[in-house]
């Protein structure tokens, strides 16, 4: 019981921090698209991250180096510029929250769940990196109890903070309130292309 309070409050530490993939699950609550789907990816996508960083922390250490961390991050800047585009271009016109589900597609939000998830090397900074090396030294079964309570802090993280978007949609219907939200998104995510070039150039 200790290591899997552990692992949770350990993963729960990490995934409180806002980022992009949390902006978008935090949305697509807001428009109520496809949320469990979202959600589960995430979710999944963490569990399977995280067993990754435990099992095979020494292996990625070895092989990990500065030249795919600049690939994942050039990529990432692509992937924001592209999503602040689309925020652009949607600006000041109507909304209507109710008939935005049927306006995109289980596959479009699935790749675009799975751009935000593995196009973020903060999910492996923090997922593989810093959950696998804190756990390098336990024991095989103190590890899988360590994974399995860092897996439940962030399904339980995922799937709260989708619904509860969901359940705050209502507040967002109006053009107004939604141009203070994509005002917020689009700062945020130029804040995020900010960061990500400061480590490419440091």
């Amino acid at each position: 019981m200790d290591f899997l309070l552990l692992g949770f409050f350990t993963g729960l530490s990490l995934i409180l921090a806002i980022g992009a993939q949390n902006i978008f699950v935090i949305e697509q609550g807001l428009k109520k698209q496809h949320i469990f789907l979202v959600c589960l990816i995430c979710s999944l996508s963490d569990l399977i991250l995280i067993f990754v960083g435990i099992f095979l922390f020494h292996y990625f250490v070895q092989y990990f180096n500065s030249t795919i961390e600049l690939i994942f991050n050039i990529l990432l800047i692509g992937f924001l510029i592209h999503f602040i585009y689309s925020k652009i271009k949607i600006f000041n016109t109507n909304v209507s929250l109710q008939n935005n589900q049927s306006k995109i597609s289980k596959y479009d939000i699935f790749l675009k769940t799975l751009g935000f998830t593995y196009l973020n090397p903060h999910v492996y900074s923090d997922t593989v990196f810093i959950l696998g090396n804190f756990s390098k030294n336990f024991l095989l079964n103190e590890k899988i109890i360590f994974g399995i309570g860092a897996s439940i802090a962030s399904f339980l993280f995922f799937f709260l903070l989708g619904y509860l978007s969901k359940l705050l949609s209502k507040y967002a219907e109006s053009k107004i309130i939604w141009n203070i939200i994509n005002i917020f998104i689009i700062i945020f995510m130029s804040f995020l292309i900010f960061l990500v070039f400061l480590e490419i150039i440091n």
